[in-house]
């Protein structure tokens, strides 16, 4: 693959979606593979009370969309255990996926976290996948990677979703969360 040079291009910007409950160290050390990077540029995430929750969920998404993924070319979502289940990660993919007044739809990919419960043979179960990750992985617009800990890695990882996002139309069909969800999975 190649890719155009630094002096023709801008960094890829990248917004991570994971559960900020259970999650932050990992998206922390994430933040660190590119700390030196001049190649990616890592957005701020919404944090725990930002939003407000007495909102209509509409006016949120919308908020996602126009202040937090403004400027993203690419949307990684950190996946751990529950982050299937949280609403704001189901409409900041949503969102990600969007083609905007402003701004283009982002590329998506998948970082499965140590902390996610694998099945046999090291195999995921799709409903413990955010189901519009799930549903862009098996349509081909998104790819799901195991956790590593190599930037050059991850950072081929975010080039390949970038390139992704013109050449595969992705499937944003799935009904947005009103609330987040219960239980073990999701259902369809």
């Amino acid at each position: 693959m190649s890719y155009q040079t630094r002096a023709t291009r801008q960094p890829l910007t990248v917004f991570v979606s994971y559960d900020r409950t259970k999650d932050q160290l990992y998206r922390n050390y994430f933040d660190s593979l590119f700390a030196d990077n001049k190649d990616i540029a890592i957005l701020n995430s919404v944090q725990i009370g930002e939003m407000g929750e007495n909102s209509k969920p509409e006016a949120l998404r919308q908020k996602i969309r126009d202040e937090y993924l403004l400027d993203s070319t690419v949307t990684v979502v950190l996946v751990g255990a529950d982050t299937w289940s949280y609403k704001h990660v189901d409409w900041e993919i949503g969102s990600s996926l969007r083609d905007a007044r402003y701004n283009s739809r982002s590329g998506l990919l998948g970082i499965v976290l140590p902390s996610y419960p694998r099945l046999e043979n090291d195999r995921y179960d799709p409903h413990t996948l955010p189901p519009r990750l799930n549903a862009n992985i098996r349509d081909g617009y998104a790819q799901l990677h195991n956790w590593a800990y190599d930037a050059a890695a991850v950072s081929q990882w975010i080039q390949e979703a970038d390139e992704r996002r013109d050449k595969i139309v992705p499937d944003n069909t799935f009904p947005s969360f009103t609330n987040n969800l219960s239980g073990s999975k999701w259902h369809e």
